[in-house]
């Protein structure tokens, strides 16, 4: 006889992953002639030393490389840190707060094994913004924790001000993730919700994780960081980390190159925890970004080109759809009053492939998904594509 096999029952509780929706309610993307704009992959050029300098330190592929990177790369990251949130020398310190991941999706997912321990006998509770960025729904229910779905009081269109919510529910949280800009509505967190929020994680004692990743690319001003925020308060870094990569920043999603920055604690508990589960980042790797954290020159181009195609489209499509001109990131956030229709109009008729806004969000206690009405719509290739792409909408879709 057999013996059934059992895997982990927290899997089938696990929110269908929205790509694999979308493959579902639209099929397999297409070849020649389809615009794929349902993807946050960054098609910019990345700048050309990245693969000089990976072609250099090839000798360096067969050596195993430290889960706590190499010097040189934490020092460019703190000096990055420094210079771009204007912190105070000695406020991050490159060898106990800071830590290279294999890109920030692993990294956001594994901190929720770091932190959710039981808070008095319960299982702990994670706050997600909603809309959310996936993983972090994924990682909370991995870890045991009851994920909470916070809405903004603004909408759908704003973020969530966990300040607000009940004492015993604070108490009982391990976890918040707070994305600004945020995925994927565009919305900056300003320096006084960042404030509050950090100050409800150190009143309640739970972490801030703030996804930082879309810091970058902004249109009028550069976005507030939480350790910014952290530095006007005062006590440190105490219950806060921050996430970034070179993804968005350089158009390298490839390089699975990123970083977690914060509470030494914390920071001291998630090296304990990936020198087990993480994976480290190869030494070429490390030189590279190493560089790419000492550039900004090619960040200042992609930079501008994201907002050129924003300009198009709000040449095109302001005053319809609820356009607002996103704060920061690369995503339009358009309400069209069916997300699943105006997707698979767009699909069947245009071959241009978005998101659905519901599959990015969870339903709430009232019954509703606030991205029901909404389509993602990922500002990725070049500016020709992105203008023939977008003067489709007006045609096919009401708004």
């Amino acid at each position: 006889m057999v013996k059934t096999l059992l895997l982990d029952d927290r899997l089938d509780t696990l929110p269908d992953y929205p790509f694999a929706r979308l493959t579902a309610l639209l099929g397999a993307p297409s070849g020649p002639g389809s615009t794929v704009m349902s993807i946050g992959e960054p098609q910019h050029a990345p700048p050309p030393f990245a693969a000089e300098i990976l072609s250099r330190e090839a000798g360096l592929w067969n050596k195993y490389p430290p889960a706590t990177g190499t010097e040189a790369f934490r020092r460019a990251v703190a000096g990055w840190l420094g210079r771009r949130y204007d912190l105070p020398e000695g406020l991050v310190d490159p060898d106990r707060a800071i830590l290279p991941v294999a890109g920030t999706r692993e990294a956001l997912f594994l901190i929720a094994q770091a932190v959710c321990g039981r808070r008095n006998g319960k299982p702990p509770v994670v706050l997600l913004p909603n809309p959310f960025y996936q993983v972090y729904a994924g990682a909370a229910v991995m870890a045991g924790a009851e994920p909470v779905f916070v809405p903004s009081a603004d909408g759908p269109a704003g973020l969530p001000d966990y300040s607000t919510l009940q004492p015993d529910l604070l108490d009982r949280t391990a976890l918040a993730y707070l994305c600004s800009p945020a995925n994927p509505q565009g919305k900056v967190a300003d320096a006084a919700l960042l404030e509050r929020t950090i100050l409800t994680a150190r009143r309640h004692g739970f972490v801030l994780a703030a996804d930082e990743c879309y810091s970058e690319i902004w249109d009028k001003a550069p976005p507030p960081g939480a350790l910014a925020a952290c530095a006007a308060l005062g006590e440190g870094l105490s219950h806060v980390v921050v996430f970034n990569s070179l993804s968005k920043r350089s158009s390298l999603p490839g390089l699975r190159s990123g970083f977690v920055a914060g509470d030494e604690r914390v920071i001291a508990a998630f090296g304990r925890l990936r020198s087990y589960g993480g994976a480290a980042t190869p030494l070429p790797v490390l030189a590279a970004a190493t560089a790419l954290w000492g550039d900004e020159s090619h960040v200042v181009a992609n930079r501008d080109l994201y907002r050129a195609k924003i300009d198009i489209a709000e040449r095109l499509l302001g005053g319809r759809f609820g356009f607002v001109r996103p704060e920061g990131g690369f995503f339009l956030w358009l309400e069209v009053g069916d997300g699943e229709a105006a997707a698979l109009t767009l699909w069947r008729e245009a071959g241009i492939r978005v998101l659905p806004g519901a599959y990015l969000a969870g339903t709430g206690a009232d019954g509703v998904n606030p991205g029901q009405r909404y389509i993602r719509v990922a500002l990725v290739h070049d500016l020709q594509t992105t203008e023939a792409a977008l003067s489709r909408f007006g045609t096919l879709l009401h708004g």
